[in-house]
C-alpha cells in the first residue's frame, strides 16, 4: 500500500476517533489542546507498522475545574484496550512486587475507564524544567545511571518472583533472545537480496550471539525497559518519571543500556561514551561483553524495523528510511568490530535526515524530546 494511503488510513481513524473522543471526554471534565504534536508527522507510518498491538490516540488535554495538564490516552480498538489495561497493571505490579527495591516513579493517574466502547487512560502531565538531552553531561550521566541501578535492583531470582512477574511483565532469556534475533536475521534475508553487505554483517552477527549465550543468560531476569529513551521518561526535582510502562519485562539486565546506548551515538555521543567507560571501570569483562551482545541485538531489530518502513513509504520518507537503515548498519558494523562510529558518518546523516523530515514530524519531535 503507498505511502499515501497509510496516511489516508490514520488521518481517518483519528477524525473519527475525534468526532466520538471530543464529546465523551468533556463529560468526564476534560477538555483537548488545539494542537496535538503525538498523532501528526511519522506517527501514522509506527502505526501501519505495529497496528497488530492495537491503535490508540495520545493526546494533550486539561482537567477543567483545576486547568491541570494531563496526557490522555484512548482507544476504541481492542488490540489498544489491551494495552491500556497491560500498561495500566505492569504499573500497579511493579510497585507491590517485594524484590524491588526501588520504586520507579510514575505520573500519577487520574482517571482510567471503560466506558461507550473506549478505554481511556488519563494521567497528569510531568512538567520537566528541561528535556534530558538539554541538561549537562553530568546530570544526563548522572540520571541515566539511576534509572538503570533502579532497574537493575528487580531481580526475579526465585521461582515464586517469576511465577509473580510472568503473567504481566514477560521473560526472555538467552535462548529467546537468539530466536528473536533469528526472526529479524531472516526477515532482513528475504528482504535485502541485493544488499551483500547487510547480509555478511547479520551473518557474523548471529554468529557471535551464538557464541556467546552463556554472559547473556548470566545476566538475564532482571527488570528492563526494552524501550528506554529519553522520550519515554521526564525529569522532574531530579526525580525520573518513566512514561511507557508497556515496554517492561524481564530479561537481560543491559537491554535498556544497549537501547539507551545506541540512541545516544546519534543524539549525544559524549554520554555515550561515559556511560561505556563507567562498564568498562566498575563492571566486569562479562558484563561488558553482555552489553555489546544486546546492542547487536537492538541494532538488528531497529535495521529490521526501518526494512519494514520502506513498502509502506515514498518521496523524502523512503529515501530517508533507506538512510536509515543504512545508518543503522554502520552503527551495527562499528559495535560488532569494536570501533568507534566515524563522527563525518553520524554528521552527514543528522543533516540527511533533518533536510527529509516534514514540518509535521520536526513539530513532534520537539515534543518527543
Amino acid at each position: 500500500m503507498p505511502e499515501t494511503n497509510h496516511k489516508k488510513d490514520w488521518d481517518n481513524y483519528c477524525e473519527k476517533e475525534f468526532s466520538s473522543a471530543v464529546p465523551l471526554l468533556e463529560n468526564l471534565g476534560y477538555i483537548l489542546e488545539n494542537e496535538q504534536p503525538h498523532i501528526k508527522g511519522e506517527r501514522y507510518l509506527m502505526n501501519a507498522l505495529t497496528s497488530k498491538s492495537g491503535k490508540k490516540l495520545i493526546l494533550l488535554g486539561k482537567r477543567k475545574k483545576d486547568n491541570q495538564r494531563v496526557v490522555i490516552k484512548i482507544t476504541s480498538d481492542k488490540g489498544g484496550a489491551e494495552e491500556l489495561r497491560h500498561e495500566r497493571d505492569c504499573r500497579e505490579t511493579l510497585q507491590k512486587i517485594n524484590f524491588a527495591y526501588e520504586v520507579f516513579h510514575s505520573p500519577k493517574e487520574l482517571l482510567f475507564s471503560e466506558i461507550s466502547g473506549y478505554t481511556i487512560s488519563i494521567q497528569e502531565f510531568i512538567d520537566q524544567e528541561k528535556p534530558f538531552l538539554k541538561r549537562p553531561l553530568k546530570e544526563q550521566f548522572s540520571l541515566a545511571l539511576k534509572a538503570f541501578k533502579a532497574q537493575e535492583s528487580a531481580h526475579a531470582t526465585t521461582y515464586e518472583n517469576r511465577k509473580k512477574i510472568a503473567e504481566n511483565f514477560g521473560l526472555i532469556d538467552s535462548i529467546g533472545y537468539l530466536e528473536t534475533f533469528d526472526e529479524f536475521r531472516e526477515n532482513l534475508i528475504n528482504t535485502n537480496k541485493g544488499n551483500l553487505e547487510l547480509l555478511l554483517l547479520i551473518e557474523k552477527a548471529r554468529k557471535i550471539i551464538r557464541d556467546n549465550l552463556e554472559p547473556i543468560e548470566q545476566y538475564c531476569g532482571f527488570l528492563t525497559h526494552i524501550d528506554f529513551v529519553p522520550h519515554n521518561i521526564r525529569v522532574k526535582n531530579n526525580t525520573i518519571y518513566l512514561l511507557d510502562y508497556s515496554s517492561l519485562r524481564f530479561g537481560n539486565k543491559y537491554e535498556d543500556w544497549a537501547r539507551f546506548l545506541n540512541f545516544m551515538v546519534l543524539y549525544n555521543k559524549p554520554l555515550e561514551e561515559a556511560l561505556l567507560k563507567y562498564i568498562a571501570d566498575n563492571r566486569t569483562e562479562e558484563e561488558s561483553l553482555s552489553l555489546k551482545m544486546m546492542r547487536i541485538y537492538r541494532l538488528s531489530e531497529i535495521i529490521w524495523y526501518y526494512t519494514k518502513t520502506l513498502s509502506k513509504s515514498a518521496g523524502n520518507l523512503l529515501i530517508l528510511n533507506q538512510k536509515r537503515v543504512d545508518f543503522w548498519t554502520k552503527v551495527l558494523q562499528s559495535i560488532i568490530n569494536d570501533k568507534p562510529l566515524d563522527e563525518k558518518i553520524i554528521e552527514e546523516y543528522k543533516q540527511s535526515r533533518d533536510s527529509l523530515r516534514d514540518e509535521e514530524e520536526k513539530l513532534r519531535q520537539i515534543g518527543l524530546h
